[in-house]
């Protein structure tokens, strides 16, 4: 029946700092740019690897995220990469810091956490290659 994740929303606080780190530093392409003036909002609709989009909204004062990723409802995103380590170290190299790499004790691959600019986790997760 389901075939997969088509986008995932994302509302943040400001529209141009999110626009950059998402399509300059994560290097997601984008697709569509609308400004929606009867919400006072943009969408931004970037290209992700596997076909998938992620869509970014802004809207105007959104609440803020209850707290870290032990609120109810989604908890993190995660991004398979080739390389957590050198993924890291390109995020370092962008003034972004990533918690210590460590092993997923169930499959044996390396995986780390950073987030964006408005503190919403994100996790790099090491590809089966």
């Amino acid at each position: 029946m389901l075939k997969g994740i088509h986008h995932v929303a994302i509302i943040c606080s400001d529209y141009e700092r999110s626009k950059a780190f998402y399509h300059q530093v994560l290097q997601l392409p984008i697709i569509g740019e609308h400004y929606r003036a009867e919400r006072q909002s943009y969408k931004l609709d970037l290209q992700l690897p596997d076909g998938g989009q992620l869509e970014l909204f802004s809207f105007p004062n959104p609440p803020a995220r209850p707290s870290r990723p032990e609120a109810q409802g989604l908890r993190h995103l995660a991004f398979r990469v080739d390389s957590v380590e050198q993924t890291v170290a390109y995020l370092a190299d962008h003034n972004i810091i990533a918690e210590p790499i460590r092993i997923d004790e169930y499959t044996g691959r390396a995986f780390t956490f950073f987030q964006d600019p408005d503190g919403l986790p994100l996790e790099l997760y090491q590809d089966a290659n």
